[in-house]
């Protein structure tokens, strides 16, 4: 575990840092090869098997979405420790997503800013992906991530989204509306409850029987985010996922020069760690709930961080930029150390 870090600044710093995603990627489709072989080093204890949404998962620690974000990488994934593999976000219609470059690193924050748009190749090419993992009796829990095209008006976003549930809903095992990502024009107006309300409804009828979840960002008040958690509960929803990238750059420990050069996008890492565990600890205030899933992500790394967010009340943790810094032996990493923390999920045998 630890010489990927050191590999990392050897190699990985001085790259591109969407092309060492790319690379990265290799040691994904790797352990997919790889088979038993990756399951018997990386796989979870059976101690960690979380019960939740009707779901058993094989440990609470999964990958957010954006890492896999066409459905290439989910066998290999949940091979490498991975309870579930959230995948997109995608949309509609297939994107390139903005101009690059379009990721970054913040290397002494831990921290990665991207702005990538939500580049995909279209929810209607991911459903054989889908569909072909789902043939593995040794498959992760595939969560859906789906997003508005950057070329549909805000106006008509609900019919983007129910186009991308009608056909991601019947072969995913959980599905999930983001709203928050600051990188699609418009979309995180979509969080208003006079937009949020009729759009999820129109989601959730589409999503027939299918776990159904919202994606929400950090930047927003008490009372706007008591509002969603309250209409998400209101709806029959299955959960939350608490949080998205964050627009702040407060507490940065990178130049302001660095900042001003990078310009815009979503902040991830640790930056986002205080900020994400508030909202977890606010959304359990408003629905405390056990049977409501809430998905913390932002700003975990260690295996004391994924605890901490399971004893403040997440059901479910995901990662992302953690696996950037750390290395493909993460959830490992994770899985042992919660293991060793004495975790004991709800569906322990």
């Amino acid at each position: 575990m630890r010489f990927y870090p050191m590999f990392f600044n050897a190699v990985f710093r001085r790259m591109d840092p969407e092309r060492a995603h790319h690379l990265g990627f290799l040691a994904v489709r790797a352990a997919k090869f790889a088979g038993p072989i990756a399951r018997g080093v990386c796989g979870p204890d059976a101690q960690l098997r979380v019960k939740t949404m009707g779901l058993v998962f094989p440990s609470p620690f999964g990958i957010a979405a954006g890492f896999d974000k066409n459905a290439e990488g989910i066998l290999g994934l949940g091979a490498l420790g991975f309870g579930h593999v959230e995948v997109g976000t995608v949309t509609r219609h297939a994107q390139p997503g903005n101009e690059a470059p379009r990721m970054f690193r913040l290397i002494e924050d831990r921290a990665l800013v991207n702005r990538m748009g939500f580049n995909n190749g279209g929810s209607a090419a991911a459903v054989p992906r889908i569909e072909q993992a789902r043939l593995s009796k040794h498959r992760p829990i595939i969560g859906a991530n789906i997003g508005k095209s950057r070329v549909t008006e805000v106006d008509a976003a609900a019919d983007d989204y129910v186009y991308s549930a009608e056909r991601l809903a019947p072969i995913s095992d959980y599905l999930v509306v983001n709203v928050s990502s600051p990188n699609t024009p418009g979309l995180r107006g979509l969080q208003e409850l006079s937009s949020l309300g009729p759009l999820l409804t129109q989601i959730k009828q589409a999503a027939g029987n299918t776990p159904l979840l919202v994606k929400i960002a950090p930047d927003m008040d008490d009372e706007q985010l008591t509002g969603i958690v309250q209409l998400a509960v209101e709806l029959g929803l299955q959960g939350i996922i608490a949080t998205n990238t964050t627009v702040s750059r407060e507490g940065l420990q990178a130049s302001a020069e660095r900042i001003e050069e990078i310009g815009a996008g979503g902040l991830s890492g640790e930056p986002l760690r205080a900020r994400s565990l508030e909202v977890l600890q606010r959304i359990r205030e408003v629905a405390p709930d056990p049977e409501f899933c809430v998905i913390s992500v932002g700003g975990v790394a260690s295996p004391e961080d994924v605890f901490e967010r399971l004893r403040a009340g997440a059901t479910l943790v995901q990662g992302y930029t953690g696996f950037i810094y750390e290395g493909p032996l993460w959830a490992r990493a994770v899985n042992r150390g919660l293991v060793r923390l004495g975790f004991r999920g709800n569906a322990a045998p």
